[in-house]
């Protein structure tokens, strides 16, 4: 389950601390306000490695039939709001503080500083929240998900270099991911992995051939050399981990 307290910072450098209180998000609303035209990441995956704070942005429309304490603001959650994911948000301030405001926000990830578990990779709700002031909520379900996917990484080399036209180039690599609770890149094996060749002087890659990675990561295959050119591998990720390139090996044919 994710920490019960997390910190919402709004323009200006206000902070408001919002602990875990009330019930489920359902959809149905306690009063006083609704969400709509919800977007996290415009809908892509929201990919996080092992140090360094990432930070993606969220939209929405909120309409308040009361006056709000605390900027208007969109969460990720599980089960239940004591299964928030701890994350740092800032945002625009809405100008008025009950009516419809269209507000953009900023959802910051820290691996480290915010202790995430490789267990929260996954599909999360979208909720929205208010609080007013007379001091109720409102926590509405917004029928948005977000994936949270662990970040993945690629190496590559192709020998030898240079080779003789015909022969055989042996193209190898590994696999490797975001381990969000030791903060390094571990073993990510049995996965399948696609090899992508750009000949020189072409400006995009194509596919060659899938190959799968053992146990331990490690990619190895073998093609016919014709062409000078870039070789590399591309993982096209997966619901808990992120898709990912290597950087590219340029070889020459002779």
């Amino acid at each position: 389950m994710g920490k019960q307290v997390w910190r919402a910072v709004v323009a200006g450098g206000a902070a408001a601390v919002f602990t875990a209180v009330a019930a489920v998000p359902a959809g149905a609303a306690e009063g006083g306000a609704s969400f709509s035209r919800v977007q996290v990441n415009g809908g892509k995956p929201i990919v996080i490695g092992t140090s360094k704070e990432v930070v993606y942005p969220a939209s929405f429309r909120v309409v308040t039939t009361r006056v709000w304490r605390w900027q208007p603001l969109v969460y990720l959650y599980r089960n239940g709001v004591e299964d928030k994911l701890w994350q740092t948000m800032g945002g625009d301030v809405c100008p008025n503080r009950v009516g419809t405001c269209d507000a953009r926000q900023r959802l910051h990830f820290d691996p480290g500083g915010h202790g995430m578990r490789n267990s929260e990779a996954g599909v999360w709700k979208v909720a929205g929240e208010v609080l007013f002031k007379d001091g109720s909520k409102d926590v509405d379900a917004t029928g948005v998900t977000v994936q949270l996917r662990r970040d993945s990484h690629l190496i590559v080399n192709a020998s030898p270099e240079p080779v003789a036209k015909g022969k055989t180039l042996t193209v190898t690599g590994k696999i490797t991911r975001a381990n969000w609770e030791t903060r390094k890149y571990g073993v990510y094996g049995s996965r399948q992995v696609n090899l992508q060749f750009k000949p020189a002087g072409a400006s995009a890659y194509t596919l060659v051939k899938k190959v799968r990675a053992n146990g331990s990561g490690a990619l190895r295959t073998t093609v016919k050399a014709s062409k000078t050119g870039t070789w590399r591998w591309a993982y096209v990720g997966d619901t808990t981990t992120g898709a990912s390139v290597s950087l590219g090996d340029y070889v020459v044919v002779k």
